[in-house]
């Protein structure tokens, strides 16, 4: 029987504690992934610059910034961009909105199987953009619950990223992580195949069984804000605004109007602070019902409706206005930005009436709607005419999320399709590395214009960028000084006198707790080295430990905040935190369990 390891020393001890921060802090959505991966590198530096280790140079940590992983995950992401900004996948979206029609319940089916294929080979992100209209349309048509569909094609895409080593960031980051520390590295196809018999059993599971555990519910988010209504405000004789100056008048209505416009006779006056106001003006307003009546008793002036004064027998109108639920993607003007920055109100003609982040309200009454800094996922409640709708439809920045299916495609739509499949095809026959091939590519599509220099720089996620970087600089720093080998140990004596099925099993099942708690991508750096370490002290091949971190990492089922595209199908389905649990959860048992026998009947028979 194993003894519990010694302690480990100072500097390890360290970097132990720090990697329990860094989880802690990564688990917490209220503080930014950038900034606190970028507050966890520095400690890291800072640490090695005071107190050296060996012969360690602290500025090595600083060279995960140019690490073949992270510049394939940043190019992949920009390559995935450009097949949303020319709408290169729009085929595939016009084959399954016709296939919907005709059976939903094959149509659902196939969706989930396409959904999977597409994200083996593109970033799941311009997957789900692609296919959420799609499902939402159809749901309002057939009158059913988009609710019963939503989460099952999200969880598809995740499931089917796992088949390849650029299906997603974490596979590329395990693959190289493990070939740096001399494990021979894999192919673009190489763990396919027991990837597949996974993701299969998933795919059946999130097409018979997963709909009946999700609620038969409609979007709500429309109720939770009334419409806007211009109107305007005659002063009259006795109205207490009249000779006073505009700002004036506004702090009678306790500065809440917004005066867009002022008419004077056949005139227009300027709505400056300072102007005077006279009898007989009319202030053009645009606000709820109920403020606008407020500001009539508060200005004691008459309420229009265009020429029509409004009372009970002439209600406010507004007449070609139209709601809709916008959601922000990744790589659009409004992700990590506000309303006011992206100058959405001058660009689209759109009024914002509200604001959710996972079903809840993130719009505070100490600031203004258009201060808020918005994240992807997010859901914004528009008001304008249809006409803007549909131009902001075409914009690609952004989800608009009713009944009609509108994918934008452009003349360059063939060929930023070739160019991702030319760079999938190099690294399938091994004829250049993925990074290469990804670099290139995002090279062409910028030569030939398929996407903007603004457009790919947007399209880099800060949160993912910044994770990478600290995590390999954690995982580098674990590895120096013997951090990965205490832990190591650990795993070791909780599981000895265990087969080599159990060791691997656990393995795989802590990654997939850890993954749905913390960053995918730092839960991956840290556990393929353990792996690694786990396969070597058993003597057994490193392959199926390697894969297990892999696979289990990339379970992100359980909660909505384990990947970034569960956020955006949670906004778009207005599912709680408790539905993720309940669909994801038994998801993940499935999937760990499945795996683990694909693994250990493929890798691990001999020693058994």
């Amino acid at each position: 029987m194993l003894e519990f390891p010694d302690l480990p020393n100072i500097h390890a001890a360290v970097m132990l504690a720090l990697t329990g921060v860094a989880l802690f802090l990564f688990s917490k959505d209220k503080w930014l992934l950038e900034i606190t991966s970028l507050s966890i590198l520095v400690f890291l530096v800072v640490i090695f610059a005071i107190f050296p280790y060996q012969e360690f140079e602290a500025v090595e940590l600083f060279f995960g910034f140019a690490h073949e992983a992270l510049i394939a995950v940043c190019a992949l992401m920009v390559l995935g961009q450009g097949l949303v900004r020319t709408g290169a996948l729009e085929p595939v979206g016009r084959v399954l909105g016709k296939l919907w029609a005709k059976s939903p319940t094959l149509s659902m089916l196939a969706t989930l199987v396409v959904g999977a294929i597409l994200s083996a080979f593109v970033n799941n992100t311009p997957i789900v953009v692609l296919l959420l209209p799609i499902l939402i349309s159809v749901c309002v048509r057939n009158k059913s619950s988009p609710a019963k569909v939503l989460m099952p094609m999200g969880f598809a895409t995740l499931v089917g990223g796992m088949a390849t080593t650029i299906g997603t960031s974490t596979n590329l980051l395990v693959v190289s992580v493990a070939a740096d520390l001399g494990v021979e590295k894999f192919g673009l196809l190489d763990f396919a195949f027991p990837a597949t018999i996974g993701a299969s059993v998933g795919i059946l599971y999130l097409w018979l069984v997963a709909p009946r555990l999700l609620p038969d519910r409609e979007n709500n988010f429309s109720d939770l804000s009334p419409r806007l209504f211009e109107a305007r405000l005659l002063l009259a004789k006795q109205s207490p605004a009249v000779g006073k100056s505009l700002a004036e008048a506004i702090a009678l209505t306790g500065g809440d109007m917004r005066v867009a416009r002022i008419r004077r006779g056949d005139s227009m006056v300027m709505p400056l602070p300072d102007v005077t106001l006279l009898e007989g003006d009319r202030l053009r307003v645009r606000d709820t019902p109920q403020n606008l009546k407020s500001f009539e008793e508060a200005l004691r002036s008459e309420l229009y409706s265009g020429e029509t004064k409004v009372d009970e027998d002439h209600p406010l109108a507004a007449d070609n206005q139209t709601l809709a639920e916008v959601a922000v993607v990744q790589g659009s003007t409004l992700d990590r930005a506000n309303l006011s920055y992206a100058r959405f109100l001058n660009r689209y003609q759109l009024a914002v009436l509200a604001l959710h982040r996972a079903g809840k309200d993130i719009w505070r009454a100490k600031e203004e709607i258009h201060e808020v800094i918005l994240q992807p996922g997010d859901v914004l409640l528009v008001q304008g005419p249809k006409e803007q709708l549909r131009n902001l439809k075409q914009s690609t920045d952004f989800l608009v999320l009713d009944s009609s299916i509108e994918l934008p495609r452009s003349k360059k739509s063939t060929l930023a399709l070739a160019i991702i499949t030319g760079v999938v095809v190099l690294a399938a026959l091994g004829l250049m590395p993925i990074a290469i091939a990804a670099i290139a590519g995002v090279a062409l599509m910028l030569i030939t214009r398929c996407i903007t220099l603004g457009a790919a720089v947007r399209a880099i996620s800060p949160s993912v960028y910044f994770v990478v970087a600290a995590s390999l600089a954690l995982g580098m720093a674990l590895q120096v000084t013997g951090a990965t080998q205490y832990m190591t140990d650990v795993f070791l004596w909780c599981t000895d006198g265990s087969g080599p099925v159990v060791v691997l099993s656990a393995l795989m099942a802590l990654l997939a707790i850890l993954t749905n708690v913390v960053s995918n991508n730092a839960a991956a750096v840290i556990g393929t080295p353990i792996g690694i370490g786990i396969a070597t002290h058993l003597q057994l091949p490193v392959e199926p430990f390697v894969l297990a971190v892999l696979f289990g990492a990339n379970m992100s089922y359980a909660t909505p905040m384990a990947y970034k595209t569960n956020l955006l199908v949670m906004s778009a389905g207005n599912y709680t935190f408790a539905e993720f649990v309940k669909v994801g959860l038994p998801l993940t048992v499935i999937m760990w369990i499945t795996l683990s026998a694909v693994l250990s009947v493929m890798y691990l028979s001999p020693y058994l």
